[in-house]
């Protein structure tokens, strides 16, 4: 079902009692900033992902790596002339 505000009010006034305030500012600022970096990493990944989708969708790396390496096979195939 999910949490109602009644039982968010009795966890967060249990939370003040066991902790404190200054403590408990602590926490949720400590549980933001953890958040924020999340939040920022999963960003920066789908952006990474993005750029690549669209390297691929458009045919043209930049990436020496992916480009198919040209045929020289036919000249040296092991034999000496």
């Amino acid at each position: 079902m999910g949490i109602g505000f009644r039982e968010l009010l009795i966890i967060l006034a249990i939370a003040l009692v066991l902790f404190g305030a200054k403590k408990l500012k602590n926490i949720g600022s400590d549980l933001g900033g953890a958040v924020r970096g999340f939040k920022k990493a999963m960003n920066e990944g789908e952006d990474e992902q993005n750029k690549q989708l669209t390297d691929l969708t458009s045919g043209g790396t930049k990436d020496a790596s992916f480009q198919e390496p040209a045929s020289s096979t036919s000249k040296t195939d092991g034999k000496s002339g």
